[in-house]
């Protein structure tokens, strides 16, 4: 049997295929203004028996397509089991929201913590203050390590940190150091929620961000010890969902 798992986010989607457990496709793309196509496009040349979706627009799809959802909570949780089995936390930032969850051996959710009120602490945070610094997105993270200490972004809102960084670079702060205080602003956010939820480890970083090195380096700083980066960080959530859709029956009406 083939199933295929899609995770709609805010800024990608991705799509995996699996065949008795192994992924034979995988694909990603942006979300861009128009979801519902992104999606026709990466399903049009894959086969599969059963699918179902998760994400921040799952929604959008189970009422295009009439695919069976789950929530990103859910979906990581069996991803991440099913990458790493000893995994007993995921850490997922990605471009909306930031969030903790903490499994069982079999994958299952025991409890959890999201941010989704703010940008602050999610990838698009650091696409705006990568912006404002006159970098790119995936360059922000190598400029960052290249910095020194002795910055401090204070704001917890995306918007006023962004003055904040205006202000910095008006008083002639270093570019460097200044992304070095971005990053250290949303490790400090990640930790304070790590550790609200008195995690088990091991902890698995997972979504758009876990590709960023800096990020990782002040993580296991933080934690004061390692943590587990999948090859394909944000897959993990559709990993997960081609998972649960194995499992998945429809109720008969």
């Amino acid at each position: 049997m083939r199933v295929a798992g899609i995770d709609i986010g805010s800024r990608s989607i991705e799509l995996i295929v699996l065949e008795d457990g192994q992924v034979v496709h995988s694909k990603q793309a942006e979300s861009g203004y128009n979801p519902i196509e992104r999606v026709k496009e990466l399903i049009s040349d894959v086969s599969f028996d059963k699918i179902m979706a998760t994400g921040y627009g799952r929604g959008i799809v189970e009422v295009a397509f009439d695919y069976p959802t789950v929530t990103e909570i859910k979906a990581y949780g069996a991803g991440a089991t099913a990458l790493y089995p000893g995994v007993r936390s995921v850490l997922d930032i990605g471009g909306q929201d930031t969030k903790v969850i903490s499994i069982n051996e079999m994958g299952k959710v025991v409890k959890f913590e999201m941010n989704d009120k703010c940008a602050a602490g999610t990838g698009k945070f650091l696409e705006m203050m990568a912006t404002s610094l006159g970098y790119q997105a995936q360059t922000l993270g190598a400029a960052a390590q290249k910095g020194t200490e002795g910055i401090e972004i204070n704001s917890m809102c995306a918007v006023f940190a962004e003055s904040e960084v205006t202000s910095l670079l008006a008083k002639g702060c270093d570019r460097n150091d200044i992304a070095l205080a971005i990053h250290q602003s949303v490790c400090r956010r990640a930790i304070g929620m790590i550790r609200r939820q008195n995690i088990s480890t091991p902890l698995m970083f997972a979504g758009g961000v876990a590709n960023n090195t800096c990020m990782v380096q002040l993580l296991k700083e933080a934690l004061g010890e390692d943590i587990i980066i999948p090859e394909n960080p944000q897959f993990v959530g559709a990993h997960g969902a081609a998972i649960l859709a194995s499992q998945y029956e429809p109720t008969p009406y």
